[in-house]
């Protein structure tokens, strides 16, 4: 066995172990564009070096002419095809271990294909979802003046997010509104901006992709999970050179203590780590500059720290409920799971069709 499929084994292994430890480490967090440039080398470093690892074992010694690189990968893959159909003078040289390179081969072979057919499939979901959004946002979103440049649904949970492409757009709640003051608000667009302008959509599309090929492996979920934070935490350093790191620090424990809605599919949402990832504690300490932020009451909360959903106010071109038989977005029985955004603005849509 040659040098180079030792080496990519080691490769393989050695991203692994990397990731395990760079998942539990705590300097990621004072820099987060570092440690995102870290976890996308381990997690192309891992796939190139698998696969290499696999079609070079399974190409190296089976039968026939030695060859080097992709020549060597399909020569051996037209010699492992002989073995198998039992054609031509390969057929002869049929051994155990022969069998073990065809597996390794086709296993590499196929573990190729998944990853690239795993991402197609991500961006494809992640397109069909934006466009869906869109769509949504063109018949129920409207502007106002608190929040210049964002679209406004009138949705009583506090949310707030952003939808990345060439159309990009960003989405405020009416309960955002109606929970954030002024300042806060400014703090939630420069944020979202910040994604924006960063396309940090297209840092997490391979982290989902790896996620859904291995949703059982421990280290995707960390991955994946790692990867979301981080982003958010470059979105809240590139916030925090022009607006005090207070407001958004505030905002972000607001809206995570209001138990809003879940963003749509594809979308990048202020929301995600306070309610998602359990971590919003420690993200509202690192947008703050690392010192500790305390949740401030709701102003429509009577003393108390949870914003209470607040009655959805007249879009353009439409009124509060959409059918008087219907119950009002993001109304849902107590100790259910929150229903994404977008599908309760189609459902709204729905309900104006009826009317």
């Amino acid at each position: 066995m040659s040098a180079a499929v030792f080496t990519l084994g080691a490769v393989a292994i050695g991203c692994v172990v990397a990731a395990h430890l760079l998942a539990g480490a705590s300097w990621p967090r004072r820099s987060p564009a570092v440690a995102i440039a870290l976890w996308q080398a381990l997690g192309l470093g891992w796939g190139v070096a698998t696969v290499g690892t696999l079609a070079g074992f399974g190409a190296a010694g089976l039968p026939g002419r030695a060859r080097t690189g992709v020549t060597s990968v399909a020569a051996g893959s037209a010699r492992a095809a002989r073995l198998v159909f039992g054609t031509g003078t390969a057929a002869r040289g049929w051994d155990v271990l022969t069998t073990m390179r065809v597996v390794s081969l086709t296993a590499g072979i196929l573990l190729l294909t998944l990853l690239c057919w795993i991402l197609l499939a991500a961006v494809s979901a992640v397109l069909r979802a934006r466009h869906r959004q869109r769509a949504l946002l063109g018949l129920l979103a409207h502007d106002d003046p608190k929040v210049p440049g964002a679209l406004v649904v009138d949705h009583p949970a506090a949310a707030a997010y952003c939808v990345p492409g060439l159309r990009s757009a960003i989405v405020i709640s009416a309960g955002a509104i109606d929970l954030l003051d002024q300042a806060e608000l400014a703090a939630v667009l420069a944020h979202e901006r910040a994604h924006l302008r960063a396309r940090h959509d297209l840092v997490l599309l391979p982290f989902t992709a790896l996620l859904r090929a291995f949703r059982w492996s421990a280290i995707a979920r960390e991955a994946n999970r790692e990867v979301a934070l981080l982003v958010e935490m470059m979105a809240d350093d590139r916030a925090r050179r022009r607006l005090p790191a207070r407001e958004l620090a505030t905002a972000l424990l607001r809206v995570g203590a209001s138990g809003g809605g879940r963003p749509p599919t594809g979308a990048l949402a202020i929301a995600n780590r306070t309610t998602a990832t359990g971590m919003g504690a420690a993200a509202a300490a690192h947008s703050a500059g690392g010192g500790t932020a305390r949740p401030q009451p709701s102003r429509q909360a009577a003393g108390g720290g949870t914003a209470r959903p607040q009655p959805s106010r007249q879009g353009a071109g439409g009124s509060a409920q959409a059918c008087s038989s219907s119950a009002p977005i993001g109304a849902r029985p107590a100790g259910s799971p929150g229903p994404t955004m977008d599908g309760e603005l189609a459902a709204r849509v729905v309900g104006r069709r009826q009317c």
